[in-house]
């Protein structure tokens, strides 16, 4: 059996229709030789059917189980498992434009071999048109890391030299998020190459502009901000940068006149960040 350029390591936990394009965007792509290795987080096999369906549309896919539910570890054994040189990261719920795999490969071949490339989230909107280099200077002042864990792509071998994703980190976690951006930080810092690659896109649909005024929604919203808290203090961000990010989301609304769930969207991400600068503060290392 051949051996795959990329691995596709897709970690998946309650989803079961979403899986269906996904797989079509698979089994899309002019570039063949790559495989998905599945992370199973469920406890039943709701899964089989779709993983059977994906192996008839020619994809190669192993499957393999991850207990307890845990993001950012389940990636890791995915990487654990993976064949191929580049490794990519999509959500179950994400979908690959037909050559994004095609413009990755041809990415990584080009005379610098970059260690990791970084594509174009098309419905995000807010990242640039233009090719670049990420750097340390500009990533950890916040500026420039065009960064989810579907636009990642990295050399297998980055991931010996640096480990995987903090599994600390990320959904299912008090940290509830920011293991991909903490994994580029690290990956600057020790002097491996990322670029960013806007001709090669995936797509993602994108939370509404309005905030949703629930409260639970603004639970969620401070989960997920308590991952960028710790990532403030973990990589010893400078003071500017962590008060511009617990002043940005409160002054943004005042700044617009917009007093309701805009400002308290922005306080529920304040308070969520401090939460995890002070939790990081007691048990991160």
């Amino acid at each position: 059996m051949r051996t795959p350029d990329i691995t596709l390591v897709l970690a998946t936990v309650g989803r079961t229709s979403e899986l269906g394009r996904l797989f079509d965007s698979f089994a899309a792509q002019s570039f063949a030789n790559f495989e998905v290795v599945v992370v199973d987080q469920n406890s039943d096999d709701r899964l089989l059917p779709h993983l059977e369906r994906a192996r008839y549309l020619g994809l190669s896919v192993r499957h393999i189980r991850h207990d307890p539910p845990n993001l950012a570890a389940a990636r890791n054994a995915g990487i654990e498992a993976a064949r191929g040189r580049w490794i990519g990261f999509p959500d179950d719920d994400c979908w690959y434009d037909p050559k994004v795999l095609e413009q990755v490969a041809a990415r990584f071949e080009q005379a610098d071999q970059p260690e990791g490339v970084v594509v174009r989230w098309v419905e995000q909107n807010e990242q640039p048109l233009t090719a670049a280099r990420l750097t340390w200077k500009r990533a950890s002042a916040f500026r420039d890391v065009p960064v989810s864990s579907i636009t990642l792509f990295c050399h297998r071998a980055l991931f010996k030299t640096i480990g995987g994703f903090d599994a600390r980190l990320g959904v299912g976690q008090y940290f509830g998020a920011g293991e991909e951006t903490d994994f580029v930080l690290r990956a600057l810092r020790s002097g491996a190459a990322f670029c960013y690659e806007p001709l090669a896109e995936v797509h993602h649909h994108v939370n509404p502009e309005k905030p949703d005024p629930t409260p639970q929604a603004r639970l969620a919203v401070r989960h997920r901000a308590r991952g960028t808290g710790a990532l403030y203090v973990k990589h010893q961000l400078p003071a500017w940068v962590i008060l511009r990010g617990l002043l940005s989301p409160i002054l943004r609304p005042l700044l617009k006149g917009a007093f309701g769930a805009d400002l308290a969207h922005g306080c529920a991400v304040m308070l969520g960040r401090i939460d995890g600068m002070l939790r990081w503060r007691r048990t991160g290392t």
